[in-house]
């Protein structure tokens, strides 16, 4: 009779067999992937639907064998059902490129396949969203999905809707352009792919360590030094990351453990992180899948979105950076200084030519190249110019380790854009987009200042539960319409959602870029949430300057009037909320350095020039009489 110790050790080693191929096998489809989408986006020519398709079995495929749900016991048999799933999804794909041409020759006349491929398609699409993202947009999708076949039907009102059969649903969904490879798959399958992938070759050829050790050099005289380092190093890497989670947690396990040494607490070292992190979307060039949604809703070249969001990605960071500061004057927390610490000279000699491949992408998207098109030569340039440094030189396994590392960062991301479609098609059909919106104008009475706090507040329940692009996604299709017919600019509407949108990560109770900054300082996670809330002030006030003044629509000069006079007037508010200027406040100078601040951000010469003495006086008053009297009181005390 076998040992059963004997029986136990074998099943031990089949399953780690297992294991061990499958991870083989996800690594070399994740290569054959981003190969697939360089081709289709440089020389490789593909249908858009058919292009689409293979965009979501190739994801949906690769996020099946990869991702499973978390605190879950993953058995041998929930394994083989993900490998049939996947194998299944992929199918489907296939199905529309073999099959296609019959429809058309049926005139678009389904029939039972037709629909039984649709419906699988729908089905395991939502199954692998809740899988990455969670239960919310599939949730969502269910519901108006449901609101389309029956429930509008039983709705009264301006939401009323008679209903639409099963087979022209899932016709509709599946074989055209108003359903799951609609834009946002477009978007998905070219531009936002083909960055993801780019921001996987600069990290990979060491960008995000170089980005680290400047950040630190730059910062490590300035007092509350590792909180600016954890600003300024998010800020660095939004350029090649535009991933609010992969910034905190990149840079974070770094600055939180500087910071904590420094003297801040856990929770204000895991918040400063968090809502630094957070500006990786609306930091320029590389701004996360709603900057190219944008962009196509808007029909505003990509160049115009980052230049006009570079000014006010500044502000925000700038927002942060205040409040690290003046927390850090008002506690006398001093600068981390480590000895072991390269100067500023030695690592711009060793990595300049980390700025070569960002150099090409900002070339070539300016002088007229499609971002698809300059995302694929920046890959080029980044192993290319990797040979000029001595340390980091891209071998041919590091080439296929950034090729795999593309596209298991882009699952998520895709499968969620090409589910949405599902809730986008279904908001088209039954046009809700537009009663929602006349809702909006009519609740606010046709008031801006009360529609931008409508919008303020479903921002904050989406952001509960929704990923920062689905927010966007949802707000943009329901909300911009509205802001458009009170006078505000197509862009400056669609620029104003994608900013509130952003607090998707820092909006308690459910924010994972704070929950993982949190997980890395050892912090109270809700806590954090709400320090993490607080210190992204900037996701509100500027919104507010993007409706009321021509930061996103005038001219540079007007621009880099109300930035200079704004970056002021947020120093001042930082000094509201943190009660220190240059010296401690008591409540009644909190009150009047907020409205300085006020005064500053209203772009008129008649507020500017009031706030601006008044904020003069203020540095006067505390650097002379205030500091004197402190002085006094101490001399009198010894």
């Amino acid at each position: 009779m076998e040992n059963p110790e004997n029986i136990i050790l074998e099943e031990v080693k089949e399953s780690e067999h297992f294991i061990e191929n499958r991870r083989q096998f996800a690594y070399w489809f994740a290569v054959l992937i981003s190969l697939f989408h360089i081709w289709i986006n440089t020389i490789g020519i593909l249908s858009e639907l058919w292009r689409n398709s293979l965009h979501l079995g190739l994801l949906g495929a690769l996020g099946f064998i990869t991702v499973y749900p978390i605190g879950k016991k993953v058995t041998t048999s929930r394994k083989i059902l993900d490998v049939v799933f996947a194998i299944v999804l992929l199918s489907t794909s296939f199905y529309i490129i073999f099959f296609e041409d019959a429809l058309h020759a049926r005139n678009e006349v389904t029939i039972l396949p037709d629909l039984i491929f649709a419906g699988i398609t729908v089905v395991l699409t939502l199954i692998i969203v809740k899988r990455t993202t969670g239960w919310i947009i599939p949730s969502i999708a269910i519901f108006f999905m449901a609101y389309v076949l029956f429930l509008g039907n039983w709705v009264g009102g301006d939401f009323h809707f008679r209903g639409m059969r099963l087979s022209r649903f899932l016709y509709r969904l599946y074989f055209t352009d108003e359903g799951l490879f609609g834009i946002t798959a477009s978007i998905s399958s070219t531009f936002v792919f083909m960055f993801i992938l780019f921001a996987a070759f600069l990290l990979k050829s060491g960008g995000g360590d170089f980005i680290i050790d400047i950040s630190q050099a730059l910062t490590k005289k300035i007092t509350g030094g590792p909180g600016i380092v954890a600003v300024f190093s998010s800020g660095l890497m939004g350029t090649i990351s535009g991933s609010a989670i992969a910034n905190t947690v990149s840079t974070g396990s770094i600055t939180i453990p500087m910071m904590k040494k420094a003297g801040f607490k856990p929770e204000f070292a895991a918040a400063v992180e968090t809502a630094a992190s957070t500006g990786g979307q609306i930091m320029p060039p590389i701004m996360g899948a709603g900057a190219f949604i944008m962009a196509e809703w808007t029909q505003t070249p990509y160049t115009t979105i980052i230049a006009i969001a570079f000014l006010p990605a500044i502000m925000y960071f700038a927002t942060v950076g205040f409040y690290v500061y003046q927390t850090a004057k008002k506690y006398g927390l001093t600068g981390y200084s480590n000895s072991e610490e390269q100067s500023l000279l030695s690592i711009l000699r060793e990595g300049v030519h980390f700025f070569i491949p960002i150099i090409v992408l900002i070339g070539m998207l300016s002088i007229g190249y499609t971002p698809t098109y300059s995302a694929g030569y920046s890959i080029l340039a980044v192993i290319l110019s990797s040979y000029l440094s001595k340390n980091h030189k891209m071998k041919l396994s590091d080439i296929l380790d950034g090729l795999a590392l593309g596209s298991k960062n882009m699952v998520m991301t895709g499968v969620l854009l090409v589910g949405v479609g599902i809730i986008i098609g279904s908001i088209s059909i039954t046009g809700i987009a537009i009663t929602f919106s006349q809702l909006i104008v009519s609740a606010s009475g046709g008031n801006l200042v009360i529609a931008l706090v409508l919008i303020t507040l479903a921002s904050l329940l989406l952001g509960m539960g929704l990923p920062v692009t689905a927010a966007y996604i949802m707000l943009a299709i329901l909300a911009a319409p509205a802001l458009a017919t009170m006078g505000v600019s197509l862009l400056a509407a669609h620029m104003i959602i994608f900013w509130l949108s952003q607090d998707s990560n820092v909006t308690p109770p459910v924010c994972l870029a704070a929950f993982a900054a949190a997980g890395i300082a050892g912090s109270n996670p809700m806590r954090t949430g709400f320090e993490a809330w607080k210190l992204a002030k900037g996701l509100y006030i500027m919104p507010i300057l993007f409706a009321y003044t021509h930061l996103i629509d005038g001219n540079w000069l007007v621009k880099l009037e109300i930035f200079g006079f704004g970056l002021i007037g947020l120093y001042a508010i930082a000094a509201f909320f943190t009660g220190f200027f240059l010296e401690k406040l008591n409540i009644y100078e909190r009150i009047f350095v907020f409205i300085i601040g006020v005064l500053l951000l209203i772009p008129h010469l008649y507020s500017w020039i009031p706030g601006l003495l008044l904020f003069i006086i203020s540095i006067s008053y505390q650097r002379f009489y205030k500091r004197k009297k402190i002085l006094n009181k101490a001399d009198t005390t010894e």
